[in-house]
């Protein structure tokens, strides 16, 4: 019984740190963004109320010399991606070849704040 209850112990924890799935939003490039979302007043308590985030959507939307890539879901998240998804990313830029942002739909495996990416396809 003793055995069991270990394996089901770190089966519990495991999925707490990794797990499969699908997110939808606009690809930035993460450094920008991360910028922008830390430029902001420290005396401020209303933060999100006092931010245009589509316009930090525009600003550090991604591009051709983009080399670390983020996807923002529609309620303000973000998340990182992993080298592959950076990789996969610059391509899905290249192609497109648009000033505009680009929203995109992405599936993998969630390790803390970045996806360890699958595959990375335009979101229509």
């Amino acid at each position: 019984m003793l055995f069991t209850m270990r394996h089901i112990t770190l089966l519990c924890l495991s999925s707490a740190f990794a797990y499969s799935g699908t997110w939808s939003g606009t690809l930035v490039d993460s450094k920008c963004f991360a910028i922008a979302e830390l430029n902001v007043n420290p005396t401020d308590t209303l933060t999100y109320v006092d931010r245009d985030q589509n316009q930090e959507l525009r600003l550090c939307s991604a591009g051709t010399k983009t080399k670390s890539f983020a996807i923002v879901q529609h309620d303000g998240v973000s998340f990182n991606l992993d080298s592959t998804g950076n990789a996969k990313a610059a391509e899905i830029v290249r192609k497109t070849a648009r000033k505009s942002t680009l929203a995109v739909v992405v599936t993998g495996e969630m390790s803390g704040k970045t996806i360890k990416v699958d595959s990375i396809s335009m979101d229509r």
